[in-house]
């Protein structure tokens, strides 16, 4: 059985699909009961659990050959970090007690680092946490996914400026899309392999630059689009102004330094890279209605 949390996000959503689509059982972990009748559909048992429920999380896990586990992220928020390390460690009990066979984290680039990489922390603490536990471990580490332009897509698409947290605008970026991720964590659950830790990277299958975005908005809403850095002394205020909770924003801002800094990749020499299919373009066009 692979117990699946995270399951209504677009990457637990592909896993589940894709898991089941080859035959094999899943039990999609709910915190909403109303969305259990579309797992249901797909032939999938379903457990409603909070991360933060702990003897319902257990259960929810009970007799799983695997538990693919991602950490959620609420970009509203107030003391952000904070809460997703509390969240981390009630997710590394509950698995410490359930004490699946198998455990696969969808983590980030860049998780490799301790300190200065912002929100991607985040990841390094999860991955220390299971390191703990007695289950082979899978780290999925992902690139940015391309869908997370869609915060910025429209309003480029309608002003014909997209503004770019990442300089030089000729910066090849590690992007993959959120469904991608899934298909592949679909792929490592089913495959057989021997080690304690496997650690894996999840990328497209090619780097796009800022300026590669902008033109693929252009090129789906049918008029020119620049891409325009925009000053770091600006970062922080346009964030908040998006709806992102200040001390997110913060961990934001860090997060982009580090990208421009060059730390946000694939640890060298470790693991390997696994390539998504989806371009920038089909990414893109249903964020656009294109």
């Amino acid at each position: 059985m692979h117990v699946i949390l995270g399951a209504t996000g677009k990457v637990g959503r592909t896993t589940v699909a894709s898991l089941r689509d080859a035959g094999a059982p899943v039990r999609a972990v709910l915190r909403d009961p109303a969305k259990a009748q579309a797992f249901s559909d797909l032939g999938c048992e379903t457990a409603i659990a909070d991360l933060h429920d702990h003897q319902a999380l257990v259960a929810a896990m009970n007799g799983a050959s695997a538990v693919q586990v991602i950490c959620p992220v609420d970009v509203r928020v107030e003391h952000a970090y904070s809460k997703m390390a509390t969240t981390i460690e009630a997710l590394g009990e509950a698995l410490s007690e359930a004490n699946p066979p198998l455990v696969l984290a969808i983590s980030d680039y860049g998780a490799q680092h301790s300190s200065g990489t912002g929100v991607t922390m985040i990841f390094y603490s999860l991955e220390a946490r299971l390191r703990k536990l007695q289950s082979k471990l899978i780290f999925l580490r992902s690139a940015e996914h391309m869908e997370n332009w869609a915060r910025l897509a429209k309003a480029a698409a309608a002003s014909g400026v997209l503004p770019s947290f990442y300089h030089p605008l000729t910066k090849l970026l590690p992007t993959v899309s959120a469904f991608d991720v899934g298909f592949i964590a679909a792929e490592l659950l089913q495959e057989k392999w021997g080690a304690k830790l496997r650690i894996v990277h999840a990328e497209g299958p090619r780097r796009y630059t800022p300026n590669d975005v902008a033109a693929a908005i252009g090129l789906l809403a049918g008029r020119n689009v620049i891409a325009r850095p925009l000053p770091e002394a600006e970062w922080r205020t346009a964030l908040m102004r998006a709806g992102l909770s200040e001390s997110y924003a913060e961990l934001l801002v860090e997060l982009y330094t580090a990208h421009n800094a060059g730390k946000i990749d694939a640890e060298s020499d470790v693991g390997q890279i696994r390539r998504g299919r989806t371009g920038l373009l089909d990414a893109l066009r249903p964020l656009l209605g294109a």
